[in-house]
């Protein structure tokens, strides 16, 4: 915050002409976090992503604009298959692949989409859910591709991976804007975007973005190191243990 009250003294002591030379309203966003460290019993946090919107005069802002503040996390290549129960048993049965897919995406705007911008713009910055570019590999049927991609948003919304609120961003004095965000404690590590973008009259008219770094620490790095590092090696070694442990459960249930 401190740093937020210091871009904003700065802003406002720019001469009124200086500042007048732009037409689109300048943004100062910021996070309470640019460094999220998973440690060994990590159960999620909370990120505020806040920040300040002006007029080109220096001026606060007027009342009639929006905001609309979108943290993405990695994107990764995924697969994903359809089940099917045959004769009593589920079966894997059609799949897509997807060519890139973000770990995490959360959405807050200060009012619903739907009143702030039109459909089309709303898919060109990917306001929403229902407007993620989600491009599958390959030729795929287009129904199929519907049904999958819906499967997937719904998948990862349960799993807390997507979230849209439409009412989780608040302004505050016509200037200040604020939206708390919930990392839960299965996110991808790596580098996660805040993008925040100011709308009036159906046109986003500014934007800008802020970074967060998510990453291991601990106990938790050293594996995910040798995982990745020592491929072979580690896999001989959950192998082992899985035997060890499964004879050891053995042995103690045959002793009760």
């Amino acid at each position: 915050m401190a740093r937020l009250l210091i871009l904003l003294a700065l802003l406002l002591a720019l001469p009124q002409a200086a500042l007048a030379q732009g037409r689109d309203p300048i943004l100062v966003p910021e996070v309470s976090q640019h460094e999220v460290l998973v440690r060994q019993g990590f159960t999620g946090t909370q990120l505020l992503l806040y920040g300040a919107i002006l007029d080109p005069d220096g001026r606060r802002a007027r009342a009639d604009y929006d905001i609309v503040v979108i943290l993405r996390g990695p994107s990764q290549a995924l697969r994903l298959r359809e089940k099917q129960r045959i004769a009593g048993i589920w079966i894997n049965a059609d799949n897509s692949a997807f060519r890139s897919v973000p770990s995490f995406f959360s959405l807050a705007s200060s009012n619903p989409i739907h009143e702030i911008v039109d459909a089309r713009t709303a898919a060109i910055y990917e306001f929403g859910l229902e407007y993620m570019q989600l491009s599958p590999s390959g030729s795929i049927d287009p129904e199929a591709h519907a049904r999958f991609t819906d499967g997937l948003v719904d998948l990862r919304s349960r799993e807390g991976l997507f979230q849209q609120d439409e009412a989780g961003v608040t302004i505050s004095e016509d200037v200040l804007y604020q939206a708390h965000i919930d990392l839960p404690a299965n996110v991808q590590v790596g580098r996660y975007v805040a993008e925040t973008f100011a709308v009036r009259g159906g046109r986003v008219i500014a934007s800008a973005t802020a970074e967060v770094q998510v990453r291991k620490e601990g106990f938790d790095l050293v594996v995910a190191e040798q995982a990745e590092d020592n491929s072979f090696a580690y896999g001989l070694l959950a192998v082992a243990l899985s035997v060890m442990m499964g004879w050891l459960a053995g042995r103690i249930f045959a002793l009760v």
